[in-house]
């Protein structure tokens, strides 16, 4: 928690938090849809629209998850399609188990993140 003020309300106090972002409710909400689209896929376009429409105008924790989120979304893009290219191969459902539990692994890391105040380590990496 912050620190106590003298005219702060209950609310104000427990709503503080360190390394709290003011938009860290909409990074989740990113990550929600994210989360959404394993079952309804298109939800993770309108999350990526909300990533790039947001980044700007973000401090630099909420930054930082945009990015990772964007850049999740593009290489699952491209992991996606050549799983599904592959798949008559019988190897791409190798691949397209692989994008599963790293699209998983990625979304569930920055969500833990974001919740704990915390920013993205490395936004540019292939893993997570």
């Amino acid at each position: 928690m912050g620190t106590f003020n003298q005219g702060d309300s209950m609310s104000d106090i427990e709503n503080r938090r360190p390394g709290a972002s003011a938009q860290s409710d909409t990074v989740k909400l990113v990550y929600l849809l994210n989360f959404a689209s394993f079952i309804v896929g298109i939800t993770a376009l309108i999350g990526v629209v909300i990533a790039y429409l947001k980044r700007g105008d973000a401090d630099a924790l909420a930054a930082s998850h945009y990015t990772f989120q964007i850049r999740t979304f593009w290489m699952s893009v491209l992991y996606v399609a050549i799983g599904t290219i592959t798949s008559f191969l019988l190897i791409g459902f190798l691949i397209l188990f692989a994008w599963l539990i790293w699209a998983i692994i990625r979304n569930v890391k920055g969500f833990i993140a974001i919740g704990e105040g915390r920013a993205m380590d490395d936004v540019n990496t292939w893993l997570w």
